[in-house]
């Protein structure tokens, strides 16, 4: 698939499938957020057990809430990747993020990595979350993010049963090289992998012979934010490809319970500039064009199916 970059010269950069975006008209980036608590990380899974869920001070109605009122601030929308089991025990939060404009989506019931399940448990999970998610907030719920990005070459099913279970996109393939998860070969950008199914990978630089991670999360926190910034802009601008940019309600938390016993590698990955966190997304919502990932996605991929 062809498009012209700023200087008018076409190139192949991009593989069939993928978004057709006008240089001309400002681009409009994809907002997300992942609904999950503090407790729910998966690095901490071998610290905290799935059991002792309800007994852990949940702080996620109040982040969730923090973030609304940001974002109706600067009359902005995005999608939520909301957990059905924080749907099932705060119905009102969903209804909010709903009622206020923004979309709901789906990042499974309960957090398990997919590539810690079965196809039919995986269905399950997709399922039972769509069904909850749809009956509270009273929409469809058409998108998809897998917990840590956790559907790679090792489980490329995941992408059959999620368009059997009738989402139209997903968003957890993501193509760098990471310890825990990552595709690096995968295409950068949104492409149709399966007839019914588009997938809108996280943003990604093209760098050094190297896809860097640009797209918020840890890196966010970590990298100073005119680097982020740089990054983000350099996709809408060369690439000429709207970025999707990602965080947590509990990484504008810098009060919330210190897990004790973790690895240093751990605890420096989760509590790294959580303080500076909120003050950088204010600076994020101001310096870029944000919208809803359905809006942004559906019903613009252009080309036939990209198999992965």
């Amino acid at each position: 698939f062809e498009h012209r970059d700023s200087l008018g010269t076409a190139k192949n950069r991009h593989r069939q499938g993928a978004i057709v975006s006008t240089p001309q008209v400002p681009l409009v980036n994809a907002l997300t957020i992942d609904v999950e608590d503090y407790f729910q990380v998966s690095a901490f899974a071998p610290y905290i057990q799935r059991a002792d869920w309800d007994a852990r001070e949940c702080r996620v109605e109040r982040n969730v809430g923090r973030i609304l009122d940001m974002l109706a601030a600067q009359k902005t929308h995005a999608t939520f990747f909301t957990l059905g089991w924080i749907a099932q025990r705060y119905p009102h939060l969903v209804r909010r993020i709903a009622d206020e404009g923004h979309e709901v989506a789906s990042h499974g019931y309960g957090h398990e990595r997919v590539s810690d399940l079965t196809p039919e448990a995986f269905a399950h999970d997709i399922r039972t979350a769509k069904h909850l998610l749809e009956d509270i907030a009273g929409v469809a719920v058409t998108g998809y993010r897998a917990p840590s990005f956790s559907i790679g070459q090792g489980n490329l099913w995941a992408l059959d049963v999620l368009q059997q279970e009738g989402y139209r996109y997903s968003s957890s393939i993501y193509p760098i090289q990471h310890d825990h998860y990552g595709m690096p070969d995968a295409p950068r950008f949104a492409h149709r992998i399966r007839p019914d199914l588009i997938e809108v990978p996280p943003t990604t630089l093209r760098m050094f012979n190297r896809n860097l991670p640009s797209s918020g999360g840890g890196y966010f926190r970590l990298f100073p934010y005119a680097l982020s910034r740089w990054m983000l802009r350099q996709v809408n601008q060369n690439d000429q490809q709207p970025a999707i940019f990602y965080f947590h309600p509990w990484e504008i938390d810098a009060a919330q319970p210190r897990v004790a016993g973790i690895d240093a590698r751990t605890r420096f990955r989760h509590y790294v500039n959580i303080p500076r966190m909120e003050q950088r997304l204010q600076r994020l919502l101001q310096d870029f064009q944000w919208g809803r990932m359905d809006h942004i996605f559906l019903n613009q991929v252009q080309g036939g199916v990209q198999r992965v």
